[in-house]
């Protein structure tokens, strides 16, 4: 087995044995304390760009299977583990971790002290790294590196490029997907919601002219305001329809309110994040996915908080006091994580009855 390093932009560099794919790559390096669900996580396009640490020291232990993917065609950057499964095995079981990671051209790295890693992100924040096979200069890699502007498309690249139809009987729902988890679709079409996804450019008109009794705005990688079109259509659309947002689409109907975004040091990622409900003090655990948040300073009055994160107290979910519209910064589809706030989507679907009345 090849060595590969893993270069950070603070010059730490880490070397370990190399996995998945032949190739070298720069992205933005985080981190994910998630337990199980690697592949729904690498397969997630919200870590569009990134080069994805898993906290858990075994990864890779039952393989990858046909049902689990978040989307067909990955975009993270690259994986970093502490040590690769070397026999998988589960009923499930369709290809290897390292079979997966080479077919769809991610790099790897095992055997590298991932616990130090995470420290280091955690003290000093995200930051930029480069994966690449041991063979150059590590001074040289580190000035690319340090040189090197990581791209501000991430939602333009995971975004569908046309619109498409998920069809079923029941209520009309227009899907922005902005790099949409396939398990939002999985619990629409639970509740009979008849789908049309369409990309993320697409204009409040365009979307009101299908008639729709309700506006999914997904989830996505990057920075909220790196999509200006999003935040304009949604100036369009609130009010005249219903509208629920997970994760960037949450941040981006906050944009689109007067609310402002700023940077986490190193974000929420994984499946144990601890939310309450500020309007019935229920607390679920969460699966969250994002380097950005609402600030909750100077929030406008339109908008009022219904979740915060336990640990940080950040906002985790927002209401329009006016119109049907409610946003949360976490996973309520899960996909790995704990199923406990499924229960928003049936409030979609309340809140789309009750707009029809």
């Amino acid at each position: 087995m090849s060595k590969r390093l893993l270069i950070l932009e603070d010059g730490t560099v880490f070397e370990g044995e190399a996995i998945g794919a032949n190739l070298d790559v720069t992205g933005e390096l985080v981190f994910s304390t998630g337990m199980t669900g690697y592949q729904e996580s690498i397969t997630d396009q919200s870590y569009n760009g990134q080069i994805l640490t898993f906290t858990y020291p075994l990864i890779g232990n039952y393989g990858v299977n046909r049902d689990d993917y978040e989307s067909i065609k990955p975009t993270c950057k690259a994986v970093v583990v502490r040590e690769a499964a070397r026999r998988p095995s589960n009923w499930r079981m369709q290809i290897s971790l390292d079979e997966f990671l080479t077919a769809k051209n991610i790099p790897g790295i095992a055997g590298v002290d991932t616990r130090a890693i995470t420290r280091i992100v955690r003290e000093h924040g995200t930051m930029k790294a480069s994966m690449v096979l041991a063979r150059d200069e590590v001074s040289h890699q580190l000035s690319q590196l340090q040189a090197t502007v990581l791209p501000i498309n991430q939602v333009q690249t995971s975004s569908t490029a046309t619109p498409y139809p998920s069809p079923n009987t029941g209520r009309n729902v227009v899907v922005v997907d902005f790099g949409l988890k396939h398990s939002i679709l999985r619990e629409l079409s639970k509740r009979h919601c008849n789908l049309t996804v369409v990309p993320y450019n697409t204009t409040a008109q365009e979307i009101l002219d299908m008639d729709p009794d309700g506006v999914m705005l997904t989830n996505g990688p990057g920075d909220p305001t790196d999509v200006p079109e999003a935040i304009e259509m949604i100036q369009g659309i609130q009010g005249k329809v219903p509208v629920f947002g997970i994760c960037l689409g949450h941040q981006l109907f906050s944009l689109a309110n007067g609310a402002k975004t700023y940077k986490m040091k190193f974000g929420h990622r994984g499946f144990n994040h601890a939310v309450k409900n500020l309007t019935t003090g229920r607390i679920d655990f969460t699966s969250q996915n994002h380097g950005y948040a609402v600030d909750s300073e100077n929030l406008p009055e339109d908008l009022e908080i219904t979740h915060i994160e336990i640990n940080d107290q950040s906002v985790e979910g927002l209401r329009h006091r006016r119109y049907p519209a409610f946003t949360v910064q976490f996973h309520p589809d899960a996909a790995p994580g704990p199923h406990d706030a499924s229960y928003l989507f049936d409030d979609f679907m309340t809140l789309i009855d009750d707009f029809k009345k």
